[in-house]
């Protein structure tokens, strides 16, 4: 008897799932298509962003190649491409290379090239605040105090590894600028940073002892 119980239910249970299959068969068919074009999508996604890498480390080296070369006709506007590619990878070093070897002396375009580093390319948080300090670094000697701390709060305020630089660069811009006290602030900060970089904290200490002990 129980097992003729068994057998109904196990029965029923089977119809139940036909059933089911039977009645539903367009709405799992068309969820069946819409996973596959998903799947399809991303695959093709994926493919699409390795070959755009591809051509982009291509068109980089490439350019490189040529400048040592003494090939200097398309070296600027190659690296400016690269950089306005948003690329994690090789845009911050198209940009780099053109301020590293003084390619462009337009500080306003430069300007422009990191401001498209930093807000509009999806880039690691670490990258993204040395690029800042970097910024920062380059407009040093031109900017005034509200500008170079506006440019480098977001790395102040966080607890990056580049923080002790960021710290380093204001308290070296105040004592250019005769402005010890403020000067001292800043050095002070980085003696009490947990992950202050070694030879900052040793500069720093030196600077504190010898020039800002009073």
């Amino acid at each position: 008897m129980d097992e003729d119980i068994a057998i109904i239910n196990s029965n029923t249970r089977n119809q139940r799932i036909k059933d089911f299959f039977i009645n539903n068969k367009k709405l799992l068919i068309s969820l069946l298509i819409f996973l596959i074009l998903i799947l399809l999508s991303f695959y093709s996604y994926q493919i699409y962003q390795d070959n755009s890498k591809i051509k982009i480390s291509d068109k980089y080296n490439s350019a490189i190649i040529k400048h040592k070369n003494g090939d200097n006709s398309g070296i600027i506007s190659a690296m400016e491409e690269i950089v306005e590619n948003k690329d994690p990878t090789y845009s911050p070093l198209a940009l780099y290379y053109l301020i590293d070897n003084e390619l462009i002396n337009n500080k306003s375009k430069i300007n422009s090239l990191f401001d498209i580093l930093i807000k509009k390319t999806s880039l690691d948080n670490e990258i993204k605040n040395l690029v800042i300090y970097k910024k920062a670094l380059y407009n040093a000697d031109s900017i005034n105090e509200s500008q170079i701390l506006e440019i480098l709060n977001p790395v102040i305020n966080s607890k990056s590894v580049w923080k002790s630089h960021a710290l380093y660069l204001i308290a070296e811009y105040f004592y250019s600028k005769g402005e010890k006290q403020k000067s001292k602030e800043f050095f002070s900060q980085i003696i009490t940073l947990e992950n202050a970089n070694l030879d900052i904290l040793k500069e720093t200490q030196k600077r504190l002892n010898r020039d800002l002990s009073e």
